[in-house]
């Protein structure tokens, strides 16, 4: 049994040393170097080349090393009947709440004003906002979008969350489904995007969900770019309606000189950080699962193929 690992590029080495750390006997493949084919059974891969995977002809569980797993599902060359693993592990889970946490506390303390002030040397106060008249909207109740949740309700805020299919979250007031959508978002000062993406929330951040958002609302989106109407969004700030966003992902990645993002007053930009995999606890969550599949026990957090995630 042979694990092909292929990594983002110079991270092959920190990958290779805590996959080793967590099974010593591990025989473990470092892309491009991956000697014959047959001997590979399982793949921890970000973005391999399309078609690369339908090379291996024993390959029996592809692991994502992002939560994400469309750069997978994208590849119309992809093995067909071999599961899916999206990468759940501790590390990547409190990444993500600590940059949304960030994130949303930036927008309801008006940090975005407070630096615009800064930059004329206005000294102003700027009336608060208690977190429990703050309402905060989560796009996805996941592993990631459950733990965002919780925090935000230890911190006295509104919180509210949308998924595809009903959710019980203490604290969080639960909207579902289509009928679901426009009554979340009328009720979502932040909305937080932290979906999958599927052929169903491609583009789902478009004008009429803006225009739903209260006005002033603000957008923190960490899901994967193209949930997002780009042209919309751009739009909805230049008439204020949309008071401010944090943008993680981008359409394009990485993002592009000209991008109108760039040198927008009204954006907080980051390059795809928001929460990055911790080689050590994935580590651990790879090497379980193989032990698992070895011993024909149900793989965790597999991917369900009608669903895309």
């Amino acid at each position: 049994m042979a694990l092909l690992l292929k990594t983002e590029a110079g991270r092959g080495d920190s990958w290779r040393r805590a996959l080793l750390a967590a099974d010593p006997g591990l025989d473990l493949r470092q892309w491009p170097e991956v000697g014959d084919p047959a001997d590979i059974e399982y793949a921890l891969v970000w973005f391999p080349p399309k078609g690369a995977l339908k090379s291996y002809p024993n390959l029996k569980v592809i692991f994502s090393i992002g939560a994400g797993v469309d750069h997978l599902a994208s590849d119309p060359e992809l093995p067909k009947g071999v599961p899916i693993v999206r990468m759940v592990e501790p590390g990547l889970t409190a990444g993500m709440t600590e940059f949304v946490l960030m994130s949303v506390l930036y927008h309801h303390r008006f940090m975005l004003d407070y630096a615009e002030q800064r930059r004329n040397k206005v000294w102003r106060e700027i009336d608060q906002v208690p977190p429990w008249d703050r309402r905060v909207g989560i796009m996805g109740l996941g592993v990631l979008g459950g733990d965002v949740a919780e925090k935000l309700v230890a911190l006295s805020f509104d919180v509210a969350g949308w998924s595809r299919s009903p959710k019980d979250l203490p604290g969080v007031a639960r909207f579902h489904g289509p009928g679901g959508f426009i009554p979340f978002l009328n009720r979502s000062d932040i909305l937080v995007c932290l979906l999958p993406l599927t052929a169903e929330t491609t583009g789902i951040l478009d004008a009429r969900a803006f225009a739903a958002l209260p006005e002033g609302a603000a957008l923190v989106s960490v899901g994967r770019g193209p949930h997002v109407v780009e042209a919309d969004l751009l739009a909805a700030l230049e008439t204020g309606w949309l008071g401010a966003a944090t943008l993680d992902v981008f359409q394009t990645e990485p993002l592009p000189p000209e991008s109108p993002f760039w040198d927008h007053p009204r954006v907080v930009l980051t390059p795809h950080v928001a929460s990055l995999t911790i080689a050590k606890t994935a580590s651990e969550f790879v090497i379980d699962n193989i032990r698992r599949h070895q011993a024909g026990r149900p793989l965790l957090h597999a991917v369900d193929p009608d669903r895309g995630y």
